[in-house]
């Protein structure tokens, strides 16, 4: 009753009241399929979209053209509150924020400061003029963002391969990357002589057995027989009709490639170069590790924190 009273006076008075826009925020959620992906897809946007504020790209999201003398600065930001990271694009005094919410959504929310940015008034009856801008802008940053590969392609990949699996009530167990046994199965596929016309039983035993250091002679048909199950029902090998030959599956060889040359080429080489009971050796990611480490005990040591 008060507030219509002091309305009443000011109107006598020849005062009016008008409702102004100061800050507008304009959002939009989407919920992922896959929450547990949801990180690392974010994750890969934010590392291919590094050059998202610039101006060529700022004037496709907001639809305004950037010259020179378009105020404020153009660039991307990259923040990270505890290890929730989050893209900011800026545009005068205007601002898109993305980030995953609650590791299950995808939220872009443009935060408008000054409706002048876009040519609109500030009064109240502009407020559906200024959610189309907001809207707009939200859809045209998630239509410029690119991705050069699909995450979850790799991630099902590799979960096929390293847990158990099950076809049609047949169940096999994992081939464990880093595994002994396994690494010397994708060694031996990737044989060239065994891409020519497929392997049998006995050729696949006898060279599994010598990258294992066993005598062929000795080594159990059973483990081989076992093998060539998990291998089958996991996708990587397939029968050759009409024979008790196998051969690699396209997916198969790439697989074996991947899983054999990343171990011994890379993984295996390069722990030997950072494992501290290494010989000193010249070697770039030797020193990157040197120099994490004593970056580590420089902290410790400021915050009087013990070893």
């Amino acid at each position: 009753m008060g507030w219509v009273t002091n309305r009443t006076r000011a109107a006598k008075a020849g005062y009016r009241y008008q409702v102004s826009i100061l800050q507008a925020e304009f959002s939009l959620t989407q919920v992922l399929d896959r929450p547990v992906t949801g990180r690392v897809f974010f994750e890969e946007v934010i590392r291919e979209n590094l050059d998202i504020g610039r101006p060529s790209q700022v004037q496709l999201i907001f639809d305004r053209r950037v010259s020179k003398k378009t105020p404020g600065r153009f660039r991307t930001r990259v923040l990270t509150d505890g290890v929730v990271p989050s893209l900011h694009v800026d545009y005068k005094t205007t601002r898109i924020k993305q980030y995953p919410k609650e590791g299950r959504a995808l939220r872009t929310a443009t935060t408008i400061n000054n409706t002048r940015d876009f040519g609109i008034g500030k009064l109240l009856k502009n407020l559906p003029a200024l959610r189309q801008v907001g809207f707009q802008a939200n859809r045209r940053l998630l239509d410029v963002q690119k991705i050069s590969h699909d995450c979850s392609i790799g991630e099902d990949a590799f979960d096929r391969v390293v847990r158990p699996a099950e076809v049609e009530g047949q169940r096999a167990s994992a081939l464990r990357f880093g595994d002994k046994r396994v690494q010397a199965l994708f060694s031996v596929l990737v044989v060239f002589s065994l891409q020519l016309r497929g392997f049998n039983h006995r050729e696949m035993r006898t060279l599994l057995a010598q990258l294992l250091g066993l005598d062929p002679a000795n080594y159990p048909i059973g483990k081989m027989t076992y093998d060539l199950r998990r291998l089958l029902l996991h996708g990587i090998i397939e029968r050759i009709p009409h024979s008790h030959r196998y051969q690699l599956t396209p997916q198969g060889l790439r697989i074996a490639l991947f899983f054999s040359r990343t171990y011994a080429r890379l993984l295996r080489p390069r722990l030997a170069q950072i494992m501290p009971e290494a010989p000193p050796i010249a070697a770039p990611l030797r020193a990157a590790f040197e120099r994490l480490t004593t970056e580590i005990d420089a902290c410790c040591r400021e915050e009087r924190l013990a070893a």
